[in-house]
């Protein structure tokens, strides 16, 4: 029985997949299956694991039956468990010492698990009394078919943030090579010691020894002194490189990238990182000095007797085949902490942002109760890693213990017998103290290597990620001229349909004919749910459609850089972002040096003039992260003002005044009307007062355009728009 672990919390579905293909000779990666099953935050559906399983060359049958019905099954199949997961069924088998069936299950979160029929029963079935089961069948297709090659990182990739810090290494190197050197001389100053003094009571030659003994210690000290300020010099740039690296690429990646990702998934790719980090400075480097101390000590003990250092090797070897056991069961609890504690982040994170909504509606406890939960969740898993750890490092202890005994024992019958000095005998002890050491780092190299190539894993799909930006797209040309060969200026779709999870799922946008004309306001309507957001996502490229097509003049929108369409819009949607920073860094933002003028005329558009010069601090008033502090009308001033700054040639609004009052929203309307002129601009709204001066109206219902034209053109049709303004005017809104 196949098992593979999920790497992020909403992967338990791919995961379960990755296990059958595994299962029948084909290794699909839980990256490349996630991708064709669409995964969103709430995981996959049934429905995106069927449609990923036939593109890869299964037939597939789903549906709900009995516990009598699985039995006669096809297995392995995917079963969905406790009405919010998926693992993956392997075997029935009838025991007769319990008279019962036995279920072995894969679960991706946990492990392969044995339950007996209760057990089984109480986790797959639904309140009808049967479960529900999706069965694959590899056909020929699937044999035939090899699984894409994906590019990986491996250990090798990461050295690369070590060459920028040669001098310093090669310091570290002298001086990890000057230690290892003063610990060499301890042994032979240990066996003269006592040999050549004790034994010969030359006090004299005793102090000397000692004095020695000290100044190799005091410079030992020194070196560690040196040493441990390097290594974090380095580990904390190297720290500081590799966690900007990957926060760069990460924000290169498209938006679909991060609608699979919780907050708690991204938090703990933070933590791989100084993983990485600590694996490359501190293991790597004492590990490899480690080896070089082992080796000279090895050379030593060789000089003493072959039988001894025969003895110590043979069960020096056998701890570490200890270890490496424990540490294969070890590398499976890891993926499940990484699991754990990025729901605890998660739930954490949601109870702080939440907490107004969590005291209004009494939801203290059930959230609080919740993270219990997950607490008691990290405990069981805590106590499984700790008498993991407990198990493999009592073994290593005591095949170390046992190979220190025998190694004192062989020297003392030496000693006995006379064929060894007393002074010789305490110089192995020492040898054998000091190999022991490098021994253990030998071990912690190779858990450390474990976590960073587990770590790496996690970090490879978003390295490995193809960003939004290629080279081969050019950016969009902005011309004054409104018609080339006959085809008017604009942004024109051309039979556009958008789907979010697969070709199964329902249409949000289903042939979408129109044009925005260069240079004129465009308004777009639509009851809830009609597909206004996500036309204008498509709009910012933060989705391509899944057909037809989208032009910026005379170019489709894939050949176009999102950077460049984004560099030219202004935009304002439902749930923009106010960043804990001054008001003028949230109106201005990526500016480095802030332009007066323009934040001057985007502050009056804004009709923002009063609200600052009611702050003791204006426009250096520093807010919260995500508008803290300021009502929702404030914040929307502020999104305004902000689209405004950039003067863009494209606007797009996406119910950019809903929280204003209705004096405020007229004036900033007529603001912004003034400001329109001669640029492209897209609005989405509800309110009759924000659409009517539109030079076009076009309306949606459930994905499609249903009518098209001006405010009177359109009321006068006395359709789906007058049904909207009427149902307004009767709220009277």
């Amino acid at each position: 029985m196949i098992f593979i672990p999920q790497h992020d919390k909403k992967d338990c579905g791919v995961a379960c997949l990755s296990m059958v293909c595994k299962h029948y000779g084909k290794s699909y990666s839980i990256k490349y299956l996630r991708n064709i099953s669409y995964v969103t935050r709430e995981g996959a559906s049934l429905l995106g694991l069927s449609e990923a399983s036939r593109q890869i060359g299964f037939n597939t049958f789903s549906g709900k039956l009995s516990l009598d019905n699985l039995s006669r099954t096809q297995l392995p199949c995917i079963i969905y468990w406790n009405k919010n997961h998926y693992v993956v069924l392997y075997k029935i088998k009838n025991s007769k010492l319990f008279n019962s069936k036995l279920f072995y299950v894969a679960d991706p979160r946990h492990s392969i698990i044995k339950l007996n029929e209760d057990s089984f029963k109480k986790s797959w079935y639904t309140e009808s009394k049967e479960g529900i089961a999706l069965f694959l069948e590899p056909t020929e297709a699937f044999y035939k078919k090899d699984p894409p090659k994906e590019d990986k990182l491996s250990i090798k990739y990461l050295f690369k943030y070590l060459l920028p810090y040669k001098k310093q290494l090669t310091f570290m190197f002298l001086f990890l090579l000057a230690g290892s050197g003063l610990t060499l001389i301890f042994p032979f100053l240990t066996e003269a010691l006592i040999d050549k003094g004790v034994n010969a009571k030359d006090l004299n030659f005793i102090s000397i020894i000692l004095l020695a003994q000290l100044g190799v210690f005091l410079g030992s000290i020194i070196i560690d002194i040196f040493r441990n300020w390097l290594m974090l010099y380095v580990g904390t740039h190297i720290s500081i490189t590799i966690i900007s690296d990957f926060l760069k690429k990460m924000l290169q990646l498209p938006i679909k990238f991060f609608d699979t990702k919780l907050m708690g998934d991204f938090r703990q790719r933070i933590q791989d990182n100084k993983r990485i980090e600590q694996f490359l400075t501190s293991q790597s480097l004492t590990t490899f000095f480690s080896i070089i101390t082992f080796l000279v000590f090895f050379g030593v003990l060789w000089h003493y007797d072959f039988k001894i250092l025969l003895a110590y090797l043979t069960l020096t070897v056998l701890s570490i085949i200890w270890s490496f056991y424990w540490l294969k069961k070890r590398k499976i609890l890891d993926y499940y902490r990484f699991q754990r504690q990025s729901e605890n982040q998660e739930s954490i994170y949601e109870m702080l942002n939440g907490v107004t909504e969590i005291k209004l509606n009494q939801f203290e406890d059930f959230k609080r109760n919740e993270w219990e939960g997950i607490q008691q969740k990290l405990f069981k898993l805590n106590i499984r890693i700790l008498k993991l750890d407990q198990v493999q490092l009592s073994g290593f202890n005591f095949l170390n213990q046992l190979k220190n005994i025998l190694v004192t024992f062989l020297a003392a019958t030496y000693v006995v017998q006379g064929s060894m000095t007393l002074g010789a005998l305490l110089s192995i002890s020492y040898i054998i103290g000091q190999m022991n050491s490098p021994v253990n780092q030998l071990v912690s190299f190779f858990r450390s290597l474990q976590d960073a190539k587990l770590s790496l894993e996690r970090l490879n799909e978003v390295q490995t990620h193809k960003t939004e930006e290629q080279e081969h797209q050019k950016p969009i040309e902005l011309q004054n001229n409104f018609q080339k060969n006959g085809i008017e200026k604009g942004i024109r779709l051309e039979n556009v349909s958008f789907q979010y999870e697969g070709p199964k799922s329902p249409f949000v946008l289903k042939g979408i004919n129109m044009l925005i004309p260069e240079g004129k306001v465009t308004a777009i309507v639509g009851a809830s749910g009609s597909g206004k957001t996500t036309l204008m996502k498509l709009l910012l490229r933060f989705y391509d459609p899944v057909q037809g097509q989208i032009y910026y003049n005379y170019n489709t929108i894939l050949e176009l850089s999102p950077k460049s369409i984004r560099e030219n819009s202004g935009v304002v949607i439902q749930d923009g972002y106010i960043f804990s920073e001054t008001i003028e860094r949230n109106i201005a933002t990526g500016d480095e040096n802030i332009d007066e003028d323009k934040l001057k005329n985007a502050l009056k558009v804004a009709d923002m003039e009063d609200m600052i010069a009611s702050l003791p601090l204006g426009l250096k008033t520093k807010i919260g992260a995500a508008g803290n502090g300021l009502s929702g009308g404030q914040q929307q001033r502020i999104r305004i003002a902000r689209a405004v700054y950039k003067d863009p040639h494209y606007i797009f609004f996406d119910e950019a005044t809903s929280a204003l009052d209705a004096e405020s929203e007229k004036i900033i309307h007529d603001n912004l009307y003034e400001f329109f002129k001669g640029k492209t601009v897209v609005i989405i709204a509800h309110r009759l007062s924000t659409v009517k001066n539109a030079d076009q109206i076009i309306v949606l219902k459930k994905g499609e355009i249903v009518e098209t034209g001006n405010h009177k053109k359109l009321v006068n049709n006395k359709s789906d728009y007058f049904n909207l303004v009427k149902n307004q005017l009767e709220l009277g809104v």
